[in-house]
């Protein structure tokens, strides 16, 4: 291993050894972005696919499987993996997955699974800086099974601005990855186009049966599928079916959509679904399994409103007390986003974690998306 290679090592294991609290999105990236970028360089792989991917596969680098194995990307061993495993509870219990000796390991090896497997290789046809395009893509290939998958790494790249990191490094990719046509942003836009019109995500055939959504049994049905069809499949009658899906009247479906076999939670999983395109108020309750009457309610909408991009959805009842006496004072508040922590928090107020859960009565170091923290008295 080369010199800078071993000090990047040894400062990484460093900078995480030192850290008792989790460590942040922001944090998680300033640590592998040069690994990320490096292997860029070295396989073509762009850098904030690979380090979004990173960010959610890990946490932002504090899962239980990345601590126990350094595996940052959830590859499985598969039959061709005679390195060293680990048991993990994914979506079974005791799956075998990858064990790297190093982060830069585990980096290395998700460059080589993509670009080793014909699946991934149309998408190294594509520009590298096309972010959007990679991210469909991979779920299209079927790196990922959850149907938010391309979303939640277009999210993370804008959010967190990774796409600058693709561009320093893009004229540096090796010049045999660019051989033949140049970069198809035609097929790009194409395939991207078609996963965002089929129900606002690239949703994989669900075999055999139904998955999982909100922890309930659901179908994802395509557009002119008959509610009928699905209800005699699954020996539902189909007035439970319809009650089940919020649905007035049986027919087929003028778009794909998730239909559950069972009945929809009152709150989603989540505190709070953030659009990131037009959607209308019954898709976001379709897609979270929740009750459409409770989304209505949570967040005073009409049935048949449909929300812009952008918009913040509550998925569970707020537990802000309004006229709590301390509030009334004007005390300042920080609304907790996904994947933020108690210590990212308090770095960046300028205050300490046991200050935090002094002011806001805190026993554990727990947070909910959307929940309001007292920042400063």
């Amino acid at each position: 291993m080369k010199i800078k290679g071993v000090l990047l090592l040894i400062g990484i294991n460093a900078f995480v050894a030192g850290f008792a609290q989790k460590i942040t999105p922001q944090q998680y990236i300033n640590l592998y972005k040069d690994v990320a970028i490096a292997e860029m360089k070295r396989m073509g792989v762009p850098a904030d696919i690979t380090l979004a991917q990173g960010i959610l596969e890990t946490e932002s680098g504090n899962s239980i499987l990345v601590k126990k194995s350094n595996n940052h990307f959830g590859i499985k061993c598969k039959d061709t993996w005679t390195g060293q495993t680990v048991s993990h509870d994914d979506d079974a219990a005791g799956e075998c997955f990858r064990k790297y000796d190093s982060p830069e390991d585990s980096y290395r090896d998700h460059s080589n699974f993509l670009r080793g497997r014909d699946h991934y290789a149309f998408l190294f046809k594509l520009n590298p800086t096309d972010y959007k395009g990679w991210a469909y893509g991979l779920k299209k290939a079927g790196y990922a099974t959850n149907p938010n998958y391309p979303k939640i790494l277009i999210k993370t790249i804008e959010d967190y601005n990774l796409n600058a990191l693709t561009k320093t490094a893009v004229n540096e990719i090796p010049v045999y990855f660019n051989e033949g046509a140049a970069f198809d942003d035609n097929t790009s836009s194409s395939f991207v186009k078609q996963a965002v019109d089929k129900v606002n995500n690239i949703v994989e055939k669900v075999l055999p049966g139904a998955t999982k959504l909100n922890g309930l049994k659901a179908v994802f049905a395509e557009e002119g599928t008959s509610l009928l069809s699905i209800a005699t499949k699954h020996q539902i009658a189909l007035s439970d079916l319809l009650i089940y899906n919020d649905r007035k009247t049986d027919g087929l479906l003028e778009e794909g959509s998730w239909i559950y076999l069972e009945p929809k939670r009152k709150e989603g999983k989540l505190e709070a679904y953030t659009t990131t395109e037009t959607e209308s108020v019954y898709e976001i309750a379709q897609l979270n399994g929740i009750q459409l009457s409770s989304l209505l309610l949570f967040n005073d909408f009409k049935e048949d409103e449909i929300i812009p991009p952008g918009k913040k959805v509550r998925l569970k009842q707020s537990e802000i007390v309004v006229n709590s006496p301390v509030l009334a004072k004007g005390a300042k508040v920080h609304e907790v986003k996904p994947k933020e922590g108690l210590y990212g928090i308090a770095k960046k107020y300028n205050v300490t974690v046991d200050q935090l859960k002094a002011w806001n009565d805190l026993e554990s170091e727990s947070l909910s998306v959307g929940q309001q923290l007292i920042i400063a008295k």
